[in-house]
């Protein structure tokens, strides 16, 4: 087992004043898990950005090593499920927030958090997936519980140039729905077009205080922004339609009204990531699976390394990163 390894550190001081460090550690200095995970691979979310940013009351135990994803080998086992050399991927379950997460060498994790890692994918390819990636997933899978099909309307994915949006708007496409991006950053329009966008929508147009009731534009959404542009997507949403909630980059707000669910039975469902249960996990990561093709993944990722994670993890705050960032540790 590795001696020692490289990690990132958040402290914390008496005054509550946050330091973020690159330290060394061994495996005594982790926390109680039965699978220690040889870490190859981890991603930088939006989530990770507040939790070194200080941002935002993410980090729930102190010191913490953040990152809430992770793709790796178990170099050793006392869960039933695993053994030595079995490659896995871990997404959520307070990795990063009350558990030492993804940003070291080494995690010891419960095994029961554990997802086998699919075949077809490279722990690089699994990052450039990530927690936004499945989480996109959770809620194309959501549509679908609904009975809701391309054929009944167009889709609209907002905050379509971030992780989740990137994916969505891919995953849809995949399936043949008609996908509305919607985006601060309108330069982007070829790099979503290219992942199957039919449209583009200036995230102004949503962002503002808008009516109760608009104009009925799409009959699925999916959500990553919340505050107005959720309120404003409910309110363009057809009649027996649709949205995902999955995020919260505008905001924790939803200034809404509920006109959109008894004047067009319009249906809202959270989408919860950190701690669904394992055979929605796994439902996820089979269609994953099938539906995203290495040339999309190539397109949605860049490759940083461990030195730029805590860059990276500021970056994503500000708004400036396009798609996923994936950081190789091995």
């Amino acid at each position: 087992m590795t001696e020692t390894f490289r990690a990132i550190l958040i402290s914390r001081d008496e005054a509550k004043r946050q330091s973020v460090d690159v330290v060394e550690m061994s495996p005594d200095d982790l926390m109680e898990g039965d699978v220690d995970v040889a870490v190859e691979a981890t991603t930088v979310n939006y989530k990770d950005g507040l939790a070194i940013t200080g941002r935002s009351p993410v980090v729930r135990r102190w010191p913490m090593i953040p990152g809430v994803d992770l793709a790796g080998t178990v170099v050793r086992s006392d869960h039933a499920r695993w053994k030595p050399g079995d490659k896995v991927v871990l997404n959520g379950w307070g990795l990063g927030e009350t558990h030492y997460g993804a940003y070291a060498g080494l995690a010891r994790v419960k095994g029961d958090w554990l997802v086998a890692l699919p075949e077809r994918f490279t722990p690089r390819e699994a990052m450039a997936i990530g927690t936004a990636g499945y989480t996109a997933m959770l809620s194309v899978l959501a549509i679908e519980r609904a009975g809701l099909t391309p054929q009944d309307g167009p889709a609209v994915v907002s905050g379509a140039s971030g992780g989740v949006g990137s994916v969505a708007v891919a995953l849809l496409a995949r399936r043949g729905w008609e996908v509305i991006a919607v985006t601060g950053r309108t330069s982007e329009a070829d790099y979503l077009t290219g992942l199957g966008a039919t449209q583009i929508l200036d995230r102004a147009e949503l962002a503002a205080p808008g009516k109760p009731l608009g104009k009925e534009r799409w009959v699925a959404g999916i959500d990553a922004v919340g505050s107005h542009t959720l309120a404003n997507v409910l309110a363009s949403t057809r009649y027996g339609g649709l949205v995902a909630a999955c995020g919260l980059a505008q905001g924790m707000d939803l200034p809404a009204t509920v006109a959109p669910f008894i004047l067009r039975g319009v249906s809202l469902i959270g989408i919860d990531s950190v701690m669904a249960p394992l055979d929605r996990r796994e439902a996820a990561w089979r269609r994953l699976a099938e539906d995203l093709d290495a040339a999309v993944l190539s397109t949605i990722a860049a490759d940083i390394g461990f030195d730029e994670l805590i860059a990276n993890a500021q970056a994503i705050v500000e708004g400036t990163i396009r798609g996923r960032v994936v950081a190789k540790l091995a």
